[in-house]
C-alpha cells in the first residue's frame, strides 16, 4: 500500500488520472447518499493513528451529554488497533468508508480525509485541526517534485497564533476567514501538568525517578525516503552521550511517524526508543528538556516553559532541500547546534530558570491561544444547527 501511495503521490500523470476519475465517480455516488446531520467522521494522519487533536475532540464529545444522539465514527487503516468496542470504526479506503464520508455532516481531521481526491459535499463541514506550527515550508511554498493535490478546502482550520494563520492561508491558499486562532486541542492538557501525573507516567514506563528526562524528537527528511518509507540516522555517539549525561539524565528517543527505519539508536537503560509509544503528550509532560531540529514539537513543548535545544546537524542541506520560513538561529531559545559536542555542552550547562524565560518568549510569539481548543467544537456545531 505504501508503494502504491508513493507512486500516485509522486507521478503527476498517474495522480491526475487517479484524482479526476475517482473524484468523478464518488461525486456521482454522492448524489444517492443523503447527508446525516448527526454523523461525525474522524481521522488522524489520514487514518494511520487514533490520536492527536481529533482524538481529543472525539473524547470530549463522547463524554458530553449534548452529543449523545450523534454518531461518532473513526476512520483507520487498521481498525484492529482499537480494543474499545464502544468506539465505532470504519476501515480506510473501503467502500464503506467513502459512503460514510459522503453521508457525514462533519469531517474532523488533522491532515486530510479525501485520500488525495475531491468529493466533499457543500453541506459537509470540514474541520481541520492540523498537527503543528509551520516551521518548515508547506503547500505551494515547498521545494518538491510531488504532485499538487487537488482536494477540498476546509471550512474551519485551527491555528495557535497569527503567525500560523498567515502562513497556512498563504501556503495552502485557504481563505483567511477559515483560520480560527483557538489553539490545538491536543495541547489543552499540557496547560495543567501535575507532579503526581508525571510520577505515574514514569512509573508506567519504568523510567527512574532520580534522573532528569531528555526527549530527543527529530523530524523526518523527505529526501531520505523511498517507496518503503523514510529513514533517519542522527550522527550521535551514544558512548559520548552516556559519558557526558548519564549521571544526571536519561534520553527518550521519538522519531516522526513517517520514519520506519532508525539508525544509530539502540534501546538500553540510558536511551529508550519511544517511537512506537502512542501518547506523545505523556512524553512531553515527563521531559525536563526537549531536543529537536525542524519540528513544530518545539512550539507545542514551549507551553510547558522548559529548555529547548535544536540539533540541526544538516541545517544547510535542510534549508536547500526542504526550506524553512525563518532562521531558526534567531528565533529558537538557544539557536541551533550543528555538532553534538556543542549540544552536549549546552545541556551540561543548562540553567533551568534562565531557560524558562527564553522558552516563554517563544511561546508568546507562536502559541498565543491555548487551553480550551477542544471546546470550540461546541460553537461550530451550535452555529450549524441554528442556520
Amino acid at each position: 500500500m505504501n508503494k502504491l501511495k508513493s507512486i500516485i503521490k509522486n507521478n503527476k500523470i498517474i495522480y491526475f488520472i487517479y484524482n479526476y476519475t475517482f473524484s468523478f465517480i464518488l461525486k456521482l455516488i454522492g448524489l444517492f447518499c443523503k447527508i446525516d446531520n448527526k454523523l461525525i467522521l474522524f481521522n488522524s494522519f489520514g487514518g494511520a493513528k487514533y490520536d492527536d487533536s481529533p482524538k481529543v475532540i472525539y473524547e470530549y464529545m463522547k463524554k458530553n451529554k449534548e452529543y449523545e444522539k450523534y454518531k461518532l465514527i473513526w476512520v483507520l487503516d487498521n481498525p484492529d488497533i482499537i480494543n474499545d468496542l464502544s468506539i465505532r470504526t470504519v476501515k480506510n479506503n473501503s467502500i464503506k468508508f467513502f459512503i460514510t464520508a459522503l453521508k457525514a455532516k462533519y469531517w474532523i481531521t488533522n491532515s486530510s480525509m479525501e485520500r488525495g481526491l475531491k468529493f466533499k459535499k457543500k453541506k459537509t463541514i470540514y474541520i481541520n485541526t492540523w498537527h503543528g506550527t509551520p516551521l518548515k515550508k508547506m503547500g505551494i511554498d515547498t521545494i518538491t517534485t510531488t504532485s499538487k493535490f487537488r482536494v477540498s478546502k476546509p471550512d474551519i482550520f485551527y491555528c495557535q497564533s497569527v503567525y500560523d494563520a498567515n502562513v497556512f492561508s498563504k501556503s495552502f491558499q485557504y481563505d483567511k476567514k477559515t483560520m480560527k486562532i483557538k489553539g490545538l486541542p491536543r495541547n489543552d492538557e499540557l496547560c495543567d501538568t501535575k507532579l503526581e501525573e508525571i510520577r505515574n507516567i514514569k512509573e508506567k514506563l519504568k523510567i527512574p525517578f532520580d534522573k532528569k528526562v531528555i526527549l530527543y524528537a527529530p523530524t523526518f527528511r523527505e529526501y531520505n525516503c523511498d517507496i518503503n518509507g523514510c529513514f533517519i540516522a542522527p550522527p550521535i555517539d551514544i558512548h559520548k552521550w552516556k559519558d557526558k549525561l548519564s549521571n544526571e539524565y536519561i534520553v527518550l528517543f521519538r522519531a516522526h511517524y513517517e520514519v520506519n527505519k532508525i539508525l544509530n539508536i539502540k534501546d538500553d537503560k540510558f536511551i529508550y526508543n519511544m517511537t512506537d509509544y502512542s501518547n506523545l503528550n505523556e512524553l512531553l509532560k515527563i521531559s525536563d528538556i526537549l531536543i529537536s531540529d525542524y519540528s513544530s514539537i518545539m512550539i507545542d513543548y514551549s507551553i510547558l516553559e522548559r529548555p529547548i535545544y535544536s540539533y540541526c546537524y544538516d541545517y544547510e542541506e535542510y534549508l536547500q532541500k526542504r526550506g524553512l520560513y525563518f532562521d531558526l538561529r534567531e528565533k529558537l531559545p538557544n539557536g541551533i547546534c550543528t555538532n553534538e559536542d556543542d549540544l552536549l555542552k549546552q545541556i551540561q550547562e543548562c540553567d533551568f530558570e534562565k531557560q524558562k524565560i527564553k522558552t516563554r518568549k517563544l511561546k508568546e510569539e507562536f502559541v498565543q491561544v491555548y487551553g480550551n481548543a477542544r471546546k470550540y467544537i461546541d460553537e461550530i456545531i451550535k452555529k450549524e444547527e441554528t442556520t
